[in-house]
Protein backbone atom coordinates (compact mmCIF):
# COMPACT_ATOMS: atom_id res chain seq x y z
CA UNK A 1 0.00 0.00 0.00
CA UNK A 2 2.58 2.27 1.04
CA UNK A 3 5.60 0.77 -0.63
CA UNK A 4 7.87 2.79 -2.56
CA UNK A 5 5.76 6.10 -2.63
CA UNK A 6 9.04 8.11 -3.41
CA UNK A 7 10.66 7.93 -0.01
CA UNK A 8 7.89 9.84 1.80
CA UNK A 9 6.75 7.21 3.46
CA UNK A 10 9.90 6.50 5.25
CA UNK A 11 10.53 9.50 6.03
CA UNK A 12 7.16 9.31 7.59
CA UNK A 13 8.33 5.89 9.75
CA UNK A 14 11.61 8.04 11.09
CA UNK A 15 10.02 11.28 11.44
CA UNK A 16 6.83 10.52 13.34
CA UNK A 17 8.31 8.57 16.39
CA UNK A 18 10.61 11.27 16.77
CA UNK A 19 8.04 13.58 16.75
CA UNK A 20 6.20 11.35 19.63
CA UNK A 21 9.07 11.39 21.87
CA UNK A 22 9.96 14.76 21.95
CA UNK A 23 6.03 15.66 22.94
CA UNK A 24 6.74 13.26 25.58
CA UNK A 25 9.70 14.71 26.78
CA UNK A 26 8.09 18.30 26.62
CA UNK A 27 5.01 17.12 28.25
CA UNK A 28 6.93 15.75 31.22
CA UNK A 29 9.25 18.71 31.41
CA UNK A 30 6.46 21.08 31.75
CA UNK A 31 5.04 18.77 34.57
CA UNK A 32 8.90 18.96 36.44
CA UNK A 33 8.21 22.60 36.16
CA UNK A 34 5.23 22.74 37.73
CA UNK A 35 6.02 20.70 40.47
CA UNK A 36 8.69 22.73 41.34
CA UNK A 37 7.02 26.39 40.97
CA UNK A 38 4.15 24.08 43.37
CA UNK A 39 7.09 23.49 46.10
CA UNK A 40 9.16 26.85 45.48
CA UNK A 41 7.07 28.76 48.88
CA UNK A 42 7.93 26.29 50.73
CA UNK A 43 11.92 25.85 50.05
CA UNK A 44 12.18 29.48 51.04
CA UNK A 45 13.19 30.31 54.53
Amino acid sequence: MLAHQGGWDEILLIVGPMVVVVMVLRLARRRVERAGDAREPFDRP
